[in-house]
């Protein structure tokens, strides 16, 4: 049977690849160590799973409105509050299946064939394949490691051609943990104002920072700014809530219009349940946040002082999220137990084979130096995985 162009142009996500093969490996007997998968290994909190419970004996369980319920739009507006000092509507809200299927959505109702997006490198992977899925192209900017993965938006700004529709922003950063400070981001909307951009705010782990530092939107730059900015966010990694599958966009009205419209026509209404759910994450306490993003800021001090001891290997510290991207580039040209390693992915797999540990290559975030490990585990597994790696890099 017959793929079209468009299906046949995608690549597998490099993360659920990698996460699969180690899976399959574990299958056969091996004991793999997965650092490949962006989720919190933390439980959901109890109260929003009873929320969850209490929603299917409430009968929650038939359709609801395609772009979500009334209850969780109103939730996500007094989270915006809260969190950002915003004034939402409920008009402005579109609730889909995860923070993938929004951008999804977004890609789908903004994207013309040749139209051009900016990325900022190295970037989540499913960016540019959602982009070329529409006919759309993008340009990747770097955001280098000496600028602790943080773009100069002048550089940005250069990027723009006459077919630019908009930029994508991802802070904290997945897969660097770089977070742009707020005069950055007052930078890049007054590009966005000037050049008559739209600025695309992936927010999903604003609540996972670390050494003092704040969560600034573009949305909360100047009015100017908010009308061209689509806010991006989702429960999974806030609450440990990656299986409910709920994320949603926070755009003006007129362009949320458009998303409901072709969400009606793609998969109709979010999961009912887990939108009964997602309310209660939001509005109910938030004590569990802030253990988590304890836990992940001590389980980042380990895994960067355990990566930097080792010859060779060299790690930044990230400013939020929960992944070390180490630079492993001054390994590539040489051969490790009979391997060759010329690129990250070489890297990637000779650590899976040779170290059973399971990491990302660089590759898959649009840049050549890096691997990417999560430390969304145990601190006993982070020491462990990287003894692992440390044996396997000496030979």
């Amino acid at each position: 049977m017959r793929l079209s162009e468009r299906v046949s142009r995608m690549k597998p996500s490099a993360t659920m690849a990698m996460d699969a093969k180690a899976k399959d490996m574990v299958a056969e007997g091996k004991d793999v160590l997965s650092f490949a998968l962006g989720e919190p290994d933390f439980p959901t909190p109890p109260d929003v799973c009873e929320a969850g419970i209490q929603a299917i004996r409430g009968g929650h369980t038939k359709y609801t409105p395609a772009s979500g319920t009334v209850r969780l739009k109103k939730a996500i507006c007094a989270a915006a509050e809260r969190d950002l000092g915003l004034t939402v509507t409920p008009a402005e809200i579109c609730v889909g299946n995860g923070a993938k299927h929004i951008l999804a959505d977004i890609f789908g109702a903004m994207v013309n064939p040749g139209d051009h997006v900016i990325l900022v490198a190295p970037y989540w992977v499913s960016y540019a394949d959602l982009i070329e899925l529409f006919d759309g192209t993008f340009t990747a900017v770097e955001a280098p490691a000496d600028r602790d993965f943080v773009p100069d938006i002048a550089a940005i700004e250069a990027a723009v051609t006459d077919r630019t529709i908009a930029v994508l922003i991802n802070s904290p950063s997945n897969p660097s943990g770089g977070v742009f400070a707020q005069e950055d981001i007052a930078a890049l909307a007054d590009v966005a104002v000037r050049r008559n951009l739209t600025i695309i705010s992936d927010e999903i782990y604003k609540h996972i920072l670390f050494d003092g530092r704040a969560h600034f939107s573009p949305a909360m730059v100047s009015e100017e700014a908010r009308k061209r900015t689509i806010i991006v966010d989702g429960v999974s990694k806030t609450y440990s809530m990656t299986g409910w599958r709920i994320g949603w966009s926070i755009a003006p009205a007129d362009f949320t219009k458009g998303l409901g419209t072709l969400q009606s026509q793609m998969t109709s209404n979010p999961n009912s349940i887990a939108q009964e759910a997602a309310a209660d994450a939001l509005l109910g306490p938030q004590d569990a946040v802030e253990a988590m993003r304890a836990e992940f800021g001590q389980r980042r001090d380990v895994i960067v002082g355990l990566l930097n001891a080792i010859p060779g290997v060299s790690c930044r510290r990230p400013g939020g999220a929960f992944y070390a991207f180490p630079d492993v580039s001054s390994y590539f040209g040489k051969t490790l137990r009979g391997r060759k390693i010329e690129t990250s992915t070489d890297m990637s797999m000779y650590l899976l084979d040779e170290g059973l540990v399971s990491t990302v290559p660089g590759d898959a975030f649009g840049v050549t130096d890096n691997i990417r490990l999560s430390f969304a585990c145990s601190t006993e597994d982070i020491r462990r995985g990287c003894e692992r790696i440390a044996e396997a890099l000496a030979g």
